[in-house]
């Protein structure tokens, strides 16, 4: 009962803040809310204090405490949450990208790579939620390793976060306009990127309401085709395929048995190793979404469970039966472009289901929009929030009145202009560099999840507090965090193997080798880079552990007492309710 005493306190003591000034949004016009008027793009005034804050805690320090708010409006509901941690980040990694996984390593090569970066993703996500849940500040993981771990470190990984993400935006433009050459190539690329540049610009104008629904949307499509996928496949399999395809008679494991199961064998699962990590990259996106939520103690731990479906259902049921139904030498995993090397057109088009194959390029396309907008959110917040810390120029941490920080999304959304360099020949070679700035900041970013989550563990135990107050506790504690982090440095390896040893061998030209051995690990020497010029700029070292600051942004202040009572009282729930609460929910 003590979670609805905490938040009947804040809604009480939101009309009545003597000191503070707190922005009431809903006093705009509705243009004004959805970002379509003049007014919309003027700064707000200030913080909405939208966010729940749960403990029983006296008006002064309440009204302190929500004055802490980001200033970004809390408009991303449960249902936008969950599908974003359910379907948000799958895309052109997971349908085209899936199929040269698979003629690298074969299809036992990917189940075990998929699942083993699955187990760490669990880890990372519950490590993420544990915090985030507490503390739903600005710019999540970026924050909190300037909190937990190092200002410096943190300076340089959120640099690099950002331009990962930016340089994301015109590969995926990119590719949404090569996706729409599969059905005729009459109008240029560059028109095609025009158009796609130019949505993207349209959907980023709603700002956060535009991001969530779109989103939401977006995910709902790409699960019901995976959801399709998965039943069309194992019809094939068993041999219940149309009589004009390939599937007409039972299939079985005979794709395992010829050409076998691994391909290139222990290098074919180091190169897979590395394709999955970069395969599940914005997962921790729902941590920058939770400062945009109004409760996430309510709606955080749903969306981190969901990342368990999204890697069980999604990825190895589908991996799995690509696995059965695609050789890994078929040439057409690595002979085609765009669409026409996904193993899932290849499976709809040899199954001789007519028409189907345009509706899964038609949501190939949707999914690669659908990544840019996360990419142009990704990138704006964490923008917005080393603006706020300091570590960029002031002008990025202006919000406008519709929740949009606006300049960082103008500046992010300017690197989409890059994609027109794609169509002179060396466009390749410029991306393939840019890329490379940041190549491994997704691996970068997890890894000091990780670190901050043993880090805040430790700090909290010190600093006199229990466990059992935490709103949500990782799955697997510390312990979990630290599988991660070894899993991760496993990756780091496999990459450099990789870029030194690639698949089919090692170049007998010097200069190829550096070239492949920096195309892969040039993001090492530019984080340290960013990292010595964060301390030589800032001069502040890591916090020490007893010094490390719990209570600024925290939203939980639920006594072990409290935190008792409310447990006991879910555990006296239903069978069935708690099996769904453990599945599902908190």
């Amino acid at each position: 009962m003590a979670p609805e005493k905490g938040a009947e306190v804040a809604s009480i003591a939101s009309g009545t803040s003597p000191h503070s000034q707190f922005y009431d949004p809903s006093k705009e016009t509705v243009w004004t809310r959805v970002g379509l008027s003049f007014e919309s793009f003027k700064r707000a005034p200030g913080t909405t204090g939208g966010i729940v804050i749960t403990g029983d805690i006296d008006a002064e320090k309440l009204e302190k405490l929500r004055a802490e708010n980001p200033m970004l409006q809390q408009k991303i509901k449960a249902r936008h949450l969950s599908m974003i941690a359910v379907g948000g980040s799958i895309g052109t990694g997971f349908f085209v990208g899936s199929g040269a996984a698979l003629n690298a390593g074969g299809p036992a090569g990917v189940i075990i790579a998929w699942i083993l970066m699955g187990l760490m993703l669990i880890n990372i996500t519950q490590a993420l939620g544990e915090m985030c849940i507490l503390f739903p500040v600005s710019g999540a993981f970026y924050t909190l390793a300037l909190r937990f771990l190092d200002p410096s470190f943190a300076f340089a990984m959120g640099w690099n976060y950002y331009m990962q993400w930016a340089i994301t935006i015109p590969l995926e433009i990119t590719v949404a306009g090569t996706t729409v050459q599969y059905w005729s190539t009459n109008v240029p690329l560059g028109g095609w990127i025009t158009i796609f540049w130019m949505a993207l610009v349209v959907l980023c104008v709603f700002g956060t309401l535009g991001y969530a629904e779109g989103e939401f949307w977006a995910a709902c499509l790409k699960l019901l085709v995976v959801v399709m996928f998965a039943f069309i496949g194992i019809i094939c399999i068993a041999g219940g395929g149309p009589s004009n395809g390939e599937y007409s008679s039972y299939i079985g494991g005979k794709f395992w048995s010829d050409p076998g199961p691994f391909a290139n064998g222990f290098k074919g699962v180091c190169a897979v190793f590395v394709t999955a990590a970069f395969a599940f990259s914005g997962t921790e996106l729902i941590g920058l979404a939770a400062s945009e939520t109004p409760n996430p103690r309510k709606t955080m731990p749903g969306a981190v469970k969901g990342t368990f479906w999204r890697i069980t259902v999604v990825y190895i049921m589908s991996l799995t039966i690509i696995g059965l139904l695609v050789p890994w030498n078929d040439p057409r995993l690595l002979g085609g472009s765009g669409a026409a090397a996904s193993p899932f057109v290849i499976v709809i088009k040899d199954a001789g289901i007519k028409g189907l194959d345009h509706f899964v390029n038609a949501v190939i396309c949707i999914s690669v929009m659908s990544i840019g907008l996360s990419s142009v959110f990704a990138a704006s917040r964490t923008l917005t929030a080393l603006a706020e810390t300091g570590f960029a120029p002031r002008i990025f941490a202006y919000v406008d009145k519709s929740s949009r920080p606006l300049w960082s999304v103008v500046l992010t959304l300017l690197f989409g202009a890059l994609a027109y360099i794609n169509l002179v020949a060396a466009g390749d070679t410029v991306f393939t560099w840019l890329v490379a700035l940041s190549g491994l900041s997704t691996i970068f970013t997890w890894m000091s999840v990780l670190f901050c989550h043993i880090r805040f563990r430790k700090a909290w135990v010190r600093q006199g507090h229990s466990l059992e107050e935490l709103p949500f506790r990782a799955l697997g504690g510390v312990w979990g965090s630290w599988f991660g982090i070894i899993l991760l440095s496993l990756v780091l390896i496999a990459q450099f193997y990789i870029a030194i040893w690639p698949i089919g061998g090692m170049s007998s030209d010097p200069k190829v080798v550096v070239e492949q051995f920096f195309s892969a690990y040039l993001a090492v020497p530019c984080m340290i880079l960013f990292w010595i010029i964060g301390y030589l700029w800032k001069r502040k070292l890591p916090m020490k552990i007893d010094e490390i600051d719990l209570d600024t942004g925290r939203k939980s202040w639920l006594t072990v007492e409290e935190m008792r009572e409310y447990r006991a009282l879910r555990a006296a729930a239903p069978l069935h309710i708690r099996i769904y609460r453990f599945f599902f929910s908190n």
